[in-house]
């Protein structure tokens, strides 16, 4: 259990700090994000993005699947 904290919170630094370059891709501006201002600190909850970028992934890992590029 302490482990899935520690890597959800080590993946929530990593995502905070590549949040402005991830902005370029179009992270956070999804219909699904969550963006809103906390104490003066924007934050961002991606839902949308994380299912886009999901579906991209899936895709990508079928492709290299069905083409059997590494066997």
């Amino acid at each position: 259990m302490i482990r899935w904290v520690a890597v959800i919170f080590i993946g929530l630094l990593v995502f905070s700090a590549l949040f402005p370059g991830l902005m370029r891709l179009g992270v956070g501006r999804v219909p699904g994000d969550v963006r809103f201002k906390l104490f003066g600190l924007m934050l961002c909850l991606p839902f949308g993005s994380t299912i886009v970028w999901s579906a991209v992934a899936f895709l990508v890992a079928e492709i290299v699947h069905r083409t059997c590029l590494f066997c």
